[in-house]
């Protein structure tokens, strides 16, 4: 009997693991993530790609070496009918780790900035108010944890 205790703690232990290490897994493919808030619809034209490399590093001062490279963008949401309300949020998932690190690191510099129109925009980088409530962030990377 005590043999079989042992064993469904072992594998409690091991489900435990496994959790934990689908969690870091799906945080890890995260980090690559950059949300832009604000644009306004249809102000990327047909190509979103060609948006943001055109318009980042004007509005960060910096530059990219190798220029941005993206493995999508897309605006996140149903197309919306009328054009009195938000606009959708542009998803871009960074080809490379390091230039979406360099964007979030500029976008706390920053902070909210105009678009070409009179809204103001801004980029998500963490969510502190409800991290502070003890929630988790979006972004999960190790290497981060000075960010929270």
């Amino acid at each position: 009997m005590e043999a079989h205790m042992h064993a469904v703690q072992d594998r409690d232990q091991d489900l435990m693991y496994l959790c934990s290490k689908r969690t870091d897994l799906e945080d890890r493919s995260l980090r690559y993530n950059v949300s832009f808030l604000g644009f306004p619809e249809h102000a990327e034209g047909p190509d979103t790609q060609s948006f943001l490399r055109s318009v980042l590093p004007k509005l960060t001062d910096l530059t990219f070496d190798p220029p941005l490279e993206f493995q999508r963008v897309l605006r996140l949401g149903p197309r919306r009918q009328d054009g009195t309300s938000r606009p959708r949020p542009i998803i871009a998932c960074l080809l490379r780790h390091g230039q979406a690190r360099k964007l979030l690191s500029a976008a706390q510099v920053h902070g909210p900035f105009r678009a070409e129109s009179k809204k103001s925009a801004s980029w998500l980088t963490t969510q502190r108010k409800p991290m502070n409530a003890g929630n988790r962030s979006w972004l999960s990377d190790p290497e981060c944890a000075n960010w929270r």
